[in-house]
């Protein structure tokens, strides 16, 4: 059943309105009529069954016919830091990290980073990739749309580590060397409700300077098994290893 993620402030009471790009979704790409059903997501995280009851030029206005019980959400709130990938790896990033469960991702501007964002045009990509991941969440049922922030520095990044509970980067250089152990203990301690930040490096990885920096500020490196991962690939390995361990061990 279709899903849309819809603003607290279009509920009144039983009332849902449903404007913009959802409105034109529902009426215009896949042609519903009064008498179907979809699930809202409102922000508080509630998802209700509706009932579409008229179609405007202006809204799509249904009535909430039942509240769901949904347990959808990772149980750790994870934020995928990304050093900023050539092409459009970042919208893959996102898209498939909010299938996996991730909280909120972060663009880093590291050492190795070939892009360059225009201080004028970020707005307009960050604009892009929220909508990226909120039609991933409605895709894969969830009842929480990740937060896409502005890119940050180094200097920026290692600030907000203390924020975190779980502080992990993700370093090619230990796979290399034969590391195995540092994410699995990490997994294994991990409680639910805990805060996680992992940070991967851009193609041509980290420079051993930043992973000190981050090692110096808390962070633990780890692997990620014997094969050397592309950096749109290792946050997907880390989300799915975390639902493994959290979701299905559990």
């Amino acid at each position: 059943m279709q899903r849309y993620f819809v603003p607290l402030k279009q509920l009144e009471g039983n009332k849902v309105d449903i404007i913009g790009d959802d409105r034109h979704h529902i009426a215009n790409v896949l042609r519903m009529s009064a008498g179907e059903e979809i699930i809202c997501v409102f922000d508080d995280g509630k998802a209700a069954l509706v009932s579409i009851e008229e179609i405007t030029s202006e809204a799509v206005i249904g009535h909430v016919i039942k509240w769901m019980e949904e347990e959808k959400e990772m149980p750790v709130h994870i934020t995928i830091v990304s050093g900023l990938p050539k092409g459009d790896k970042l919208e893959y990033i996102v898209q498939k990290g909010t299938e996996l469960g991730a909280s909120s991702f972060i663009p880093f501007i590291s050492d190795r980073s070939i892009v360059k964002w225009d201080s004028k045009k970020a707005s307009k990509k960050i604009d892009r990739l929220q909508k990226i991941a909120k039609e991933a969440a409605e895709q894969s049922h969830r009842t929480h749309v990740p937060s896409v922030e502005q890119p940050v520095t180094l200097a920026q990044l290692l600030n907000r580590a203390a924020n975190y509970d779980v502080l992990l980067v993700a370093f090619e250089e230990e796979a290399k060397q034969g590391e195995k152990s540092a994410l699995h203990q990490a997994l294994k301690v991990m409680k639910p409700g805990a805060s996680v930040i992992v940070v991967f490096g851009p193609e041509g990885g980290l420079t051993d300077k930043e992973v000190s920096a981050l090692k110096d500020a808390g962070f633990t490196a780890c692997g990620l098994g014997p094969r050397i991962l592309r950096t749109e690939t290792a946050p997907l390995y880390v989300l799915s290893a975390v639902s493994y361990q959290l979701e299905l061990m559990g």
